[in-house]
């Protein structure tokens, strides 16, 4: 990638000469898609990002959002970040994962927050091919190993199979970051002339050079080799020691200003900083402490080195700094100083960038791009028997149990998790201000291929409705966009219409959308990947505790909001897991347009004494949801009223509970959503199902065989 003939020219008229080849290459890696922005950014004021609770919205290296008070008056403060390491991760799964979790943490310690939890969405090729399970084992063991590593739980997440993502997976990994007193906060805005600008932690090596500009532009068949220096390296023992490092930074009031060291390298992170504070800098590229030798100033500006940060000190507070750093034996350098002029760099001597700071990071024009719209769909369901359809959804790789990822990941280290993988949603217990954190992360391509702003707005309900059935109320999100190629027309239109549906949803339910990440140009020669809008998102409670998914065997079953078997409407399929087994094809789902009553209502009735057992109705439909609730103590008799698409709709906002007041529920939800008995919970360990004159018992064996499909092959 080169720096485009029209962007050549801004610059030239800016600087009013021909750029050096070290400017040149900054303005290519700060002006591609990947850093500026240039086909989203005119997309992204469609969210809402103020609200009460947020500190820091979008803009920096991760958001910040206040806690409830304590009783005690005590304040608290989270981080939140996402971050997509897409590309690297074809060419290089395990160290494109593991670099994925390195810098969404690092953009955690900028902020002063100390990372307390991680989730993590994946969105693999079919998983029946050799190739997408061998991204799928790499990524993942790329993720545990850096993670468990540098002592962060990974918590919850997501993973997807879809035919689109054999030629460019998508990792996405959000982190949840702790300030346990608002004093601790920093943010990387540069703050004074005459500070320094120190640098923090690995040596500069030749990793990772154009990082930007290869996470913005197509993937080519021969990415695997020819791509393979545009990745990093990571090393989480190096970064476990710059977290505890940071922490003492902070602790001990040390740091102006923080900024990490990721895309665009050096480079990236001093000019965003100053140009942030409307300030400049000087700065010695041969100063950067080195682990190759005889690096160029163009390698030294713009490696990708993991485990690096910048930091802003006033004069007096460098010794100690570097002190800090020496006892966690990490390399540290003064690099230069802040400034009210350029942003200025030399290299043995001879000046090599000198731009003024805010053009270099917000000088790119934006694109305006055409759309064309999503074609319309007509019903043309399968005929397949009830036994047939059960085993092939509850077999299919999509909603097959993902234990198989959530046991390699160390997810009770900090011992913080009341509610552990596998679940929902996951909760947090956050004892410094006395509240229980949900946390939930995914999307589902098959919702969003089939209907992009609809499939997007139920991406954000399944999320709500996840902390809901956990018993937490929505707090805050952050997303990640991923598209394809946006300069053709159908690929941007599903990218616009994926922004507008998580967007609306997000606003009817009252979650502020504090900070993101946009990926683009997934595309390869096996074509676009769907839309995928990645949600992830925060909740709170009073308590630590919540219902557990699996039946006791002791209650009513009740499904709750399933419009299909109240009468309103026939049973939609579109962006089911039934047609992707069987074909064919329908309308997605009606989407409710305001459900923050029912998700509202859902949180309060998790909690009451008589909800035995709660869960989400997503992927798979009933006939998942209630399959996984099945033990070996506890079963259930359930009959639906209704045809087969009522048992494997994905209709979103539902849950089914268990209950022993079901009269009790009704009320709660009257006038807000329907509540239908489905049966009785029991001791028998299984599931007797009757549909529409058909009749399956399905034993927890059975059932297990059936959703161990991802374990049973990888092993």
């Amino acid at each position: 990638m080169s720096l485009a003939d029209s962007d050549h020219e801004l610059v030239v008229d800016h600087l009013g000469r021909e750029p050096t080849p070290a400017e040149a290459a900054l303005f290519e890696n700060l002006w591609s898609e990947h850093c500026a922005y240039r086909s989203s950014r005119p997309l992204l004021g469609a969210f809402d990002s103020e609200a009460e609770q947020v500190v820091v919205g979008p803009g920096d290296d991760a958001a910040v959002v206040s806690l409830p008070v304590g009783e005690d008056g005590s304040e608290a403060y989270i981080t939140m970040g996402i971050e997509s390491h897409n590309h690297p991760s074809y060419v290089d799964p395990f160290d494109g994962a593991a670099t994925g979790v390195g810098g969404i943490v690092r953009d955690t310690l900028s902020m002063g927050a100390y990372p307390i939890a991680l989730a993590d969405s994946l969105y693999f090729g079919d998983f029946d091919r050799e190739h997408s399970r061998y991204l799928f084992e790499g990524v993942v063991e790329g993720i545990s190993h850096y993670g468990n590593c540098i002592g962060v739980p990974t918590v919850t997440g997501s993973v997807a199979f879809h035919d689109d993502y054999e030629g460019n997976p998508l990792v996405n990994v959000a982190c949840i970051g702790l300030i346990d007193d608002p004093d601790r906060l920093v943010t990387a805005v540069a703050q004074e002339p005459g500070n320094k600008l120190v640098l923090v932690g690995n040596g500069t090596g030749r990793d990772g050079l154009g990082g930007a500009s290869f996470a913005s532009e197509d993937l080519s068949e021969d990415a695997e080799t020819e791509d393979r220096p545009a990745v990093q390296v990571g090393d989480p023992y190096t970064e476990k020691l710059l977290i505890e490092a940071s922490e003492q930074l902070v602790d001990e009031n040390l740091i102006e200003s923080a900024r990490d060291l990721g895309a665009a390298g050096l480079g990236g992170a001093s000019s965003e900083m100053v140009a942030k504070g409307g300030l400049g800098a000087d700065i010695e590229l041969e100063a950067v402490h080195q682990r190759e030798p005889n690096m160029s100033a163009l390698e030294i500006l713009l490696s990708e080195s993991q485990e690096r940060m910048c930091y802003e000190v006033k004069p007096e507070n460098v010794d100690e700094v570097k002190a800090i750093a020496e006892r966690y034996d990490l390399g540290a350098s003064v690099i230069g100083d802040v400034t009210d002029g350029n942003y200025r760099c030399s290299f043995e001597g001879e000046t090599v960038v000198d731009v003024d700071a805010h053009f270099l990071g917000e000088g790119a024009p934006m694109n305006d791009l055409p759309t064309e719209p999503q074609p319309g769909v007509e019903r043309d369901l399968p005929d397949v028997d009830l036994e047939t359809a059960l085993e092939s959804v509850l077999s299919s790789p999509n909603t097959a149990s993902k234990r198989w990822v959530y046991r390699q990941y160390d997810h009770e280290v900090q011992v913080r998790t009341s509610v552990r993988p596998g679940d929902d949603a996951a909760v947090l217990s956050v004892r410094e201000a006395d509240v229980g954190l949900a946390f939930s992360s995914g999307a589902d391509p098959n919702w969003t291929d089939a209907a992009p702003y609809d499939g997007a707005r139920a991406v954000a309900l399944e999320n709500a409705t996840n902390l809901a059935a956990k018993g937490a109320l929505p707090h805050a999100a952050v997303d990640c966009l991923n598209g394809g190629n946006p300069e053709k027309p159908d690929v941007y239109g599903g990218f616009s219409d994926i922004v507008d549906g998580l967007s609306d949803m997000c606003s009817n339910l009252g979650i502020p959308v504090v900070g993101g990440n946009v990926s683009l140009y997934n595309d390869s020669p096996t074509g676009p990947i769907p839309p995928t809008p990645t949600l992830a998102v925060v909740g709170t409670k009073e308590s630590y505790d919540a219902p557990p998914l699996s039946l006791s065997g002791e209650g009513t079953v009740l499904v709750v909001g399933d419009r299909t078997l109240a009468g309103d409407r026939d049973g939609k399929l579109g962006g089911s897991e039934y047609l992707a087994q069987f074909g064919g094809s329908d309308e997605f789902p009606a989407v409710p347009d305001d459900p923050s009553d029912f998700v509202e209502t859902a949180a309060a009735v998790a909690d009451r004494e008589s909800t035995l057992a709660n869960h989400d109705v997503s992927h798979g439909g009933l006939a998942v949801t209630l399959a996984e609730m099945v033990t070996e103590e506890a079963g259930a008799s359930v009959t639906i009223d209704g045809s087969l698409p009522a048992l494997f709709d994905e209709q979103p906002g539902r849950i089914v509970l268990e209950t022993t007041a079901p009269e009790e529920v009704r009320a709660a939800f009257d006038g807000i959503a329907p509540v239908v008995e489905l049966g009785t919970a029991d001791e028998s360990g299984s599931l007797s199902l009757s549909l529409d004159g058909e009749s399956v018992a399905l034993d927890v064996e059975t059932i297990r065989e059936y959703r161990n499909v991802i374990e049973d092959t990888l092993e």
